[in-house]
């Protein structure tokens, strides 16, 4: 029969699987401990649906442990122990031992995790896996050494140390060979202050120049503004008192035209005798 694990079964698969197991297994353990639901056509839909929860908070779970495994893929655990003969090592190296070393470096994980088969009772280097999340697992180096070769690795390490420690005071005496003495370095620098004093002065002149340029501009602008117009106005204003000056002339003209013409009309008409004569 098919079922639906709801819970991680050793050997069998994790939350969310669809498996199949034998008819008994699955009605009289399984399905009774609530720790699997049988497959039906009638149910699929929601088992469908029931699994693509369960991926999905599976993917952000293991998204969260892979820091871990990353970190205990890279760690390596050395282990110092006296030794008989033929690298057989007094004692052993034991899951509990790894996981005290792991728990020293800030990683704890539990005993349980560690999956070494048997404890290692030999010199060498070994590699043990640590099971993380589900299936995924980590691997860490593990190096079981004497007293001896323990010592040996510590002097050739500080060895290492010194000579790169020599490396950077020799770099460094490099560097201070190719620097100028203390009296060019203070010139240079006091060059380098004047041309940049020189620079900003020039910057800041060039900057007066067009400011006053354009204030120049500016005040000849408004000059043109004010005075183009009162030009023009004085001269409409002399057209005006023209006109108007001519206009009380002929004013005053109108009068005596008048007068003439009625005088005119007034004078007596010339006899016919007159006329005759």
């Amino acid at each position: 029969m098919r079922v639906i694990l709801r819970e991680n079964i050793e050997n069998l698969g994790r939350k969310g699987d669809i498996v199949d197991v034998a008819a008994g297994y699955g009605r009289n353990f399984l399905i009774p401990k609530k720790l699997a639901l049988e497959v039906t056509p009638s149910n699929m839909k929601m088992i469908e649906m029931q699994q693509r929860a369960l991926k999905k908070k599976f993917d952000q779970e293991k998204a969260s442990f892979q820091d871990i495994i990353d970190k205990l893929n890279e760690t390596r655990l050395t282990f110092i122990r006296k030794t008989a003969e033929k690298d057989i090592i007094f004692g052993s190296v034991s899951s509990a031992d790894i996981r005290e070393a792991l728990s020293e470096q800030g990683m704890d994980v539990d005993k349980k995790k560690v999956m070494l088969d048997e404890p290692i009772k030999r010199l060498g280097n070994y590699t043990v896996p640590i099971k993380i999340f589900h299936d995924e697992r980590a691997e860490v180096s593990i190096e079981v050494i004497t007293e001896g070769e323990a010592k040996a690795k510590e002097e050739k390490e500080k060895m290492s140390e010194k000579i790169e420690e020599k490396k950077a005071e020799a770099v460094v005496e490099e560097v201070k060979a190719d620097e100028p003495p203390e009296e060019k370095r203070e010139d240079a620098e006091k060059e380098i202050a004047e041309a940049k004093e020189k620079e900003e002065r020039k910057e800041e002149t060039a900057e007066t120049v067009i400011v006053e340029k354009e204030k120049k501009e500016q005040e000849e602008t408004a000059e043109t503004v004010l005075i183009v117009p009162e030009g023009e106005k004085k001269e409409e204003e002399k057209e005006e008192e023209a006109r108007e000056e001519k206009h009380l002339e002929e004013r005053k003209k109108e009068p005596d035209r008048e007068v003439a013409e009625e005088e005119d009309e007034n004078e007596p008409e010339p006899s016919k005798e007159k006329k005759a004569e």
